[in-house]
């Protein structure tokens, strides 16, 4: 049978996960960077496309290689436009596409967009030419030494998740991400996403165009078989796994962590692999704040010696160090609410589909809290000192005396209200 339309077909699958990456990314980090991220994976492909029919194809496939090391820049697709072998110059520019993007979820939440444009242009017009020649090149040192990458595993995968690693050394991990405690120990805090509709979406997207990314260079239909077969065992035995792993680890199984797992059996099998899994570490300090026990109650400094409630509007990213500084003077309950505003400077005005914006909403994050043994000056003040950047956008602190407050579940009344069994 011939193959060759199920090769642009494979290749069109591949692109389609541009769609897969962007959605899993999105849905797995915060609400405030979906548009950011969205476009990273757009421009990914687009500045992509532009750089390596440019000169990354011309680089990558060239007759004339010096020392197998890199070839010299070709453009038969403008000299020879109809002779020209367009199904291959698809391909491979879905699969540079995809090695681009893989760094795109790596460093989310915390890299600007024009560095990243740089990045994106910067792989595709020369690091994976260059690197892909080497193996799919006739003429690259490593096809000189018998190197055999079939679907990618070395050439898209390593080199994509080796630049995703170098990348997410250099920015570190995202604020408030790990917690140093007294004794020196690291405790890792969740920053969830704002959609598992979204990641999982994407999940499945990416499983359903890895069909065309494994199964793109078959030569024969007997061996498709084969290659879709292990396509589709390798990620439903990892998430399986990781189902039983986190059901016996945390009580219960873990939605996030399973759709993550199909796409580690994803990648495992591209190589093939045995195993596979992801690994954060990198943390950043959080200053520490002396718990403080005031006896007695209510606090001196409480307005006419009731309750005060503290409404805190911060910046989400901010809130594990707020947190974590609460926790420390002795605050352990409290209410937040995911909020849209701006202050006096009406937000970073900007512009809407060419359209000038009078007010720009900002995502915040709005935590009430309720004191009644602990100071309010000195939850004001650990509020602050967490919070503070010094740019626009830090945040307010509002306070307001409460006359009174019921505990439900046991019909307590003011002081006793906010107290623990």
């Amino acid at each position: 049978m011939d193959l060759s339309v199920w090769y642009l077909v494979g290749a069109v699958l591949v692109f389609f996960m541009q769609c897969g990456f962007a959605m899993v990314e999105a849905g797995f980090t915060r609400a405030k960077n979906a548009g950011n991220i969205i476009m990273k994976n757009l421009m990914d492909f687009c500045i992509g496309t532009v750089v390596f029919i440019l000169l990354g194809y011309g680089i990558m496939n060239s007759e004339n290689y010096f020392f197998g090391l890199i070839g010299k820049p070709e453009y038969q697709m403008f000299t020879d436009f109809y002779g020209f072998d367009w199904s291959n110059f698809f391909f491979q520019l879905v699969f540079c596409a995809t090695a681009a993007t893989i760094v795109s979820g790596a460093m989310a939440e915390r890299t600007k967009f024009l560095a990243y444009c740089v990045y994106s242009g910067v792989i595709s017009a020369v690091i994976y030419p260059i690197e892909a020649g080497w193996v799919w090149n006739g003429q690259g040192w490593l096809v000189g030494l018998g190197y055999v990458d079939f679907a990618g595993s070395s050439v898209i995968h390593m080199v994509g998740g080796l630049s995703a690693l170098v990348g997410a050394w250099m920015l570190g991990p995202r604020l408030g991400k790990y917690t140093r405690e007294k004794d020196g120990t690291l405790r890792v805090n969740a920053i969830p996403g704002h959609s598992l509709t979204l990641g999982a979406l994407g999940c499945f997207i990416l499983w359903f165009c890895w069909y065309g990314f494994n199964g793109g260079a078959a030569a024969d239909t007997a061996q498709l078989a084969q290659i879709l077969g292990n396509t589709t065992l390798a990620p439903a035995v990892a998430t399986f796994v990781c189902m039983v792993f986190t059901w016996k680890r945390g009580g219960k199984p873990d939605a996030s962590m399973c759709l993550n797992a199909s796409l580690a059996g994803l990648v495992g099998i591209t190589a093939p692999g045995a195993l596979g899994g992801d690994v954060a570490y990198e943390p950043v300090d959080v200053e520490d704040l002396a718990p403080v026990t005031l006896a007695g109650a209510p606090a001196a400094g409480h307005p006419q010696g009731g309750m005060t409630k503290l409404t805190i509007i911060c910046r989400e990213e901010r809130f594990s160090a707020l947190r974590e500084a609460m926790a420390a003077i002795g605050v352990t309950g409290m209410t937040v609410s995911r909020v849209m505003g701006c202050g006096a400077q009406m937000g970073k005005v900007g512009q809407y589909r060419g359209v000038k914006m009078s007010m720009h909403l900002l995502p915040k994050l709005q935590v009430d809290i309720v004191v009644a043994k602990v100071d309010p000056a000195l939850v004001v003040a650990a509020a602050e000192q967490v919070l503070r950047t010094g740019n626009q956008g830090d945040g307010k602190i509002f306070l307001t005396h409460v006359d009174n407050a019921v505990k439900v579940r046991t019909g307590e009344m003011d002081y006793d209200a906010l107290q623990d069994d």
